[in-house]
């Protein structure tokens, strides 16, 4: 695949991502979640699951941790790490660690493995 970093269309989607992430309303997050998560690109994935982390809020947070197949639960290795690199460089990690820890108990078992490991590098940050 192209370098994405270098396409217009890509600077345009990203300036629209961080626009999203700056907004504090359900619908911001609904979007991200439904539009950039649900992407074939991996590159849109980990630009929109970085998006949902640096909102900070617990539906956000939520989206990354708790769904198979998104943010830390990604196959692809990237926007798995790239994502838990966010929630470790949160400067609150309060909101993150209260979600992690409602899918440690609340959570389908393989979800819930990924959310102790990032709950035990969360503690270590």
């Amino acid at each position: 695949m192209k370098d994405m970093s270098k396409n217009k269309t890509f600077k345009k989607l990203d300036a629209i991502v961080e626009g999203l992430a700056r907004h504090n309303d359900p619908e911001s997050v609904a979007l991200l979640e439904e539009v950039g998560t649900n992407s074939s690109l991996d590159c849109i994935r980990e630009m929109t699951s970085r998006a949902l982390v640096k909102k900070n809020m617990s539906d956000s947070i939520r989206v990354v941790v708790a769904h198979e197949g998104k943010g830390i639960n990604d196959m692809s290795k990237i926007v798995a790490m790239s994502t838990i690199g966010e929630l470790l460089n949160l400067e609150d990690k309060t909101v993150a660690a209260e979600v992690l820890q409602d899918v440690i108990d609340n959570g389908e078992e393989t979800i819930r493995d990924n959310a102790r490991s990032v709950k035990a590098l969360l503690a270590l940050a």
